[in-house]
């Protein structure tokens, strides 16, 4: 389905394909110069060519099935590749990616400031995002109309409002977790309007009642990959109350403005500055501890799983600190590492089943 999805994009609509690799990029700016933004988590499942192997062993799954993935034929569909200064591996792989594996497409940078909020900082993501944009005009091949940026800020704003929405109400929703994420992650290729009708589709199956069954948890992490930890899951008598996953609610900013600035680039600004505390973007510690608590408490959650890509350095810095604050609150706590397997461990799987029993009777 993907395949040909984006085989349509390109070759019906017209529209140039830029691969994105995690986690946060300006998907408005790439909305209103018309080009078609399709991010690679991997993708998961075993290195795709011989190519993984320039990568070390103990660098992160995503970059290394990345590296194999965009060396081969995946690279094939794309007419670019934008790299977010995301973490060192993946600036590592935008390094590696042209000069060893032989890539020769247009390669683009976003260099997005770490830590909290500062007014160097604003303005420094506003030059950045500025000079992107100019890179992108030449590739594109039409200039911006700020018009139109407001108009993708829009969108993307109201799609953003709607999987806040669904992600809030996900114990009214009768889909297991795996459909359900299934859907949402549908927006990491889906042109903005088609994504859009999935999540208005979403949304008439919230009923009136909670319908979801199972012990409610809280789940943090990078990407929920394997997809099938959703299965264990609810073979376990589970199901996933609260997320924290950075492909999904840390993607998300809180702020839902309806009208956008005379200047639509202080707006992304904006929008960039009131994103969830995220280990990539080197937020404080105490902040997102503190908001981990709070989504923990209003959610109704009765256990926290720290589900971590195997070598992401970033989240390991967080982590002993996160759960160090669980622990003090007596809050029942799971650390569990993946890579892009097909599927967990039997290992795993029976830690996940124990945790979910420990959490269901509240020891």
């Amino acid at each position: 389905m993907r395949k040909s999805y984006i085989a349509k994009q390109r070759d019906e609509h017209r529209r140039k394909v830029v691969g994105v690799l995690p986690i946060w990029f300006p998907k408005e700016l790439l909305t209103a110069l018309g080009l078609y933004s399709v991010e690679i988590w991997g993708p998961p499942g075993p290195p795709k060519s011989v190519e993984a192997g320039r990568i070390q062993t103990y660098v992160c799954p995503v970059v290394r099935n990345a590296m194999g993935f965009l060396a081969d034929k995946g690279g094939e569909a794309l007419d670019a590749l934008l790299f977010p200064h995301t973490c060192d591996s993946i600036q590592g792989l935008a390094t590696l990616l042209p000069d060893l594996a032989g890539y020769e497409k247009p390669v683009f940078h976003f260099i997005h400031p770490k830590g909290d909020e500062r007014a160097s900082s604003r303005k420094y993501v506003k030059r950045e995002l500025q000079a992107l944009c100019t890179r992108l005009e030449e590739f594109a091949g039409a200039k911006l109309d700020n018009e139109k940026l407001a108009d993708a800020i829009r969108l993307h704003r109201r799609i953003d409002a709607k999987l806040l929405n669904l992600l809030d109400k996900r114990p009214y929703i009768k889909l297991d977790d795996r459909e359900f994420y299934g859907l949402l992650r549908q927006g990491e290729y889906l042109w903005p309007e088609d994504f859009l009708a999935v999540l208005e589709e979403l949304e008439e199956k919230i009923a009136e009642e909670p319908v979801q069954e199972g012990v409610p948890l809280m789940i943090t992490g990078i990407v929920p990959e394997p997809m099938s930890i959703f299965d264990n899951l609810a073979e376990a008598g589970a199901f996933v109350v609260a997320d924290d996953y950075a492909v999904l609610r840390r993607r998300i900013s809180r702020l839902q403005p309806e009208d956008v600035a005379d200047d639509p680039f202080d707006t992304l600004v904006d929008l960039y500055f009131s994103l969830p505390p995220c280990s990539t973007r080197a937020a404080l510690v105490d902040h997102r501890r503190n908001y981990l608590m709070n989504m923990y408490r209003k959610s109704g959650a009765r256990g926290v799983v720290f589900h971590n890509v195997k070598f992401c350095e970033p989240e390991m810095f967080d982590l002993p600190h996160l759960k160090k604050r669980f622990a003090a609150e007596k809050i029942p706590v799971l650390y569990m590492e993946s890579e892009l397997e097909a599927e967990l461990s039997g290992q795993t799987v029976t830690r996940l089943e124990a945790f979910v029993e420990m959490a269901q009777s509240g020891k």
